[in-house]
């Protein structure tokens, strides 16, 4: 596995090098996203294990596929904030939210 750093003006600009550079599988794997303004960011598929979201704002950011199982420092008022599925894995004790599609 490709560890690499990728710095741009947005989440989604940096998920998209990153993605051009080593494919669709791109992770987010203990990512330092805390206090991140996610809003609206796409971020369907991600693997985001181990990422700290503490205080990430993830009002509209689209979640589907997402795995958030392993994240640290996400609350349940931040996953209602978001958009997802029933693909959207997420940690102990947090519930995917009634708004979200089956």
């Amino acid at each position: 596995m490709k560890l690499k750093s990728y710095f741009s003006t947005s989440v989604e600009a940096a998920m998209d090098l990153a993605r051009k550079e080593l494919g669709e599988d791109a992770l987010l794997v203990n990512a330092r996203l805390s206090g991140a303004m996610l809003m609206a960011a796409k971020l369907t598929g991600a693997n985001l294990q181990g990422a700290d979201l503490t205080g990430a704002d993830l009002r509209g950011a689209d979640l589907r596929g997402a795995d958030l199982a392993g994240s640290i420092f996400l609350t349940q008022s931040q996953v209602d904030a978001a958009r997802g599925d029933a693909g959207t894995r997420l940690p102990l004790p947090l519930s995917i939210p009634a708004h979200w599609p089956d």
